[in-house]
């Protein structure tokens, strides 16, 4: 019998190889753009335009655009939020340093910046193609929608400042900080007293 028997386990099937190979490709090109942070963004910020235009244009899809909004502020605390929050983790010390004396503990995203891009880029793409499908385009007076959502992101945001403020960190790094010496005592300037 054909089809039975460790002859034919041998062959694969060409359509699970293909999906293999695209993923394969999909996933080199992903990885290529890692170092290019500023390029990513900028393709970000093009598709979430793209996407704009298309809701302006169809003047619809409300509904879709709120759920996004909700989904990248959830994307926006997790990016903002260390990765060990100290209010919900009861450790023997403060994992964050609280005074200039403490350990250098530099900042851990629980959200890294490279899957906080892909994940918003990728939402942007599906709200784009959910665009062309009239099933989501619920009737909605949208004016509602955005005032719910500013008011969500005002307080959300105003709670994760004050946790900021609370625990004394900062997400955001400007690059290896470098040494520039010991700064002069204005008392002694060079000149030599006799």
């Amino acid at each position: 019998m054909e089809g039975i028997g460790g002859d034919s386990a041998a062959v694969a099937s060409p359509l699970p190889q293909w999906g293999n190979d695209a993923w394969r490709i999909y996933q080199y090109y992903l990885d290529k753009t890692t170092p290019h942070t500023a390029y990513r963004w900028i393709g970000t910020l093009v598709v979430a335009a793209i996407y704009c235009l298309r809701v302006y244009y169809v003047q619809g899809f409300y509904i879709v655009s709120y759920g996004l909004g909700i989904y990248l502020l959830n994307l926006l605390i997790g990016f903002l939020s260390p990765l060990v929050d100290p209010e919900l983790e009861v450790t023997d010390g403060p994992l964050l340093p609280t005074k200039g004396s403490d350990e250098f503990k530099p900042f851990i995203r629980r959200l890294p910046e490279f899957k906080f891009w892909y994940s918003m880029t990728k939402a942007f793409c599906i709200a784009f193609v959910m665009t062309f499908f009239s099933v989501f385009d619920v009737p909605v007076f949208w004016p509602i929608l955005l005032c719910y959502w500013i008011v969500l992101f005002v307080l959300t945001m105003r709670r994760q400042i004050a946790h900021m403020i609370k625990y004394k960190y900062i997400p955001f790094s400007f690059g290896k900080q470098k040494y520039t010496g010991k700064k002069a005592s204005p008392s002694s300037n060079g000149s030599r007293v006799d």
